[in-house]
């Protein structure tokens, strides 16, 4: 397959409006004109913001009661206290295991394992 085998389309400005002017209509998608005229839906995408009709793009609207809000609010603020105390957690497991490192060593063991098997830790 060559260079020039590939073949570009222009498209005129009255059929640009005539897609969008069915796309606004909404009897039509933009993937149902995609495959009603062949044409990729990210082109007409391209075509509604040039002639800057933001109606015609996929809008995401997210409605929240109070109560949600709230609600999310309230979870966040959790989020944070449980972030803090696995911190804490793992700040203690790590002094935890610098004692038994040190207590391992002071009393002549050759490893953390070893003082545990000693004191029946379980690992």
């Amino acid at each position: 397959m060559y260079k020039n085998d590939r073949v570009t389309r222009r498209y005129s400005e009255p059929f640009k409006l005539k897609i969008l002017s069915e796309l606004s209509t909404g009897k039509y998608s933009k993937y149902e004109l995609g495959k009603l005229y062949g044409i990729a839906c990210s082109t007409i995408n391209e075509w509604i913001r040039k002639y800057e009709r933001k109606d015609l793009m996929n809008t995401r609207v997210m409605i929240e009661t109070k109560d949600e809000i709230t609600r999310i609010k309230a979870l966040q603020k959790e989020i944070e206290q449980l972030k803090k105390l696995l911190l804490k957690k793992d700040m203690d497991q790590l002094v935890d295991d610098a004692y038994l490192e040190v207590a391992a060593q002071k009393l002549g063991y050759k490893s953390v394992l070893e003082l545990k098997k000693k004191l029946n830790i379980k690992p």
